[in-house]
């Protein structure tokens, strides 16, 4: 065999390996991008179960403490209204009062079981999950950016983006903001 025939079947063969090594490259880094994809998406379906639910057990909470004060302030109203009736009897004051000292309990009950009421624990708990969890959503939007950074060189550069192109590995988009979410969002808790 001739020296040139064995040098040409030598570069064909590292051309043909590199070849392969090239596409099977390009093929892990698109399931790297792919892979970190899904994580931003598992902090965003956090993000979506999180907040209806803290949203809820602050609709509770908040729905329990406004019982006990309004049942508080209704009872204030009536005493006051007996009270100042001159024609009330003594059985409608003294029933006026039993309503105030029965709300009272009700609140001291709920105050000896927390001593803090729970509706400000949970929404500074509220505020703590959600900026904890926008906060996991920009970490996997950075790695899924770094992902795609590190595949678009390997499909831009030459020569892999001559297998790139034979392969068909198109450059792929970063994650960018959409136009006003730098807005943060609004929970409503009047529902």
């Amino acid at each position: 065999m001739k020296k040139s025939t064995i040098i040409t079947l030598v570069v064909v063969a590292v051309i043909v390996l590199w070849g392969f090594s090239s596409y099977n490259g390009l093929v892990s880094q698109r399931e790297a991008y792919t892979a970190q994809w899904s994580q931003v998406e598992n902090q965003y379906q956090r993000r979506f179960d999180l907040i209806p639910n803290l949203v809820s057990a602050i609709k509770g909470s908040l729905k329990q403490e406004l019982d006990v004060f309004g049942e508080i302030a209704a009872a204030r109203t009536r005493y006051a209204g007996v009270a100042a009736n001159t024609g009330s009897t003594q059985e409608e004051r003294v029933k006026a009062t039993s309503q105030v000292e029965s709300a009272l309990g009700r609140l001291l009950v709920i105050t000896e079981n927390y001593p803090e009421l729970k509706s400000s624990a949970l929404i500074q708990d509220l505020l703590v999950q959600l900026e904890g969890t926008e906060n996991r959503v920009s970490v996997e939007r950075q790695k899924y950016n770094e992902f795609i950074k590190n595949y678009n060189l390997q499909v831009q550069r030459f020569p892999g983006s001559i297998f790139a192109k034979i392969f068909g590995f198109p450059v792929e988009p970063y994650f960018e903001s959409v136009k006003g979410s730098n807005v943060p969002p609004v929970v409503d808790f009047k529902n």
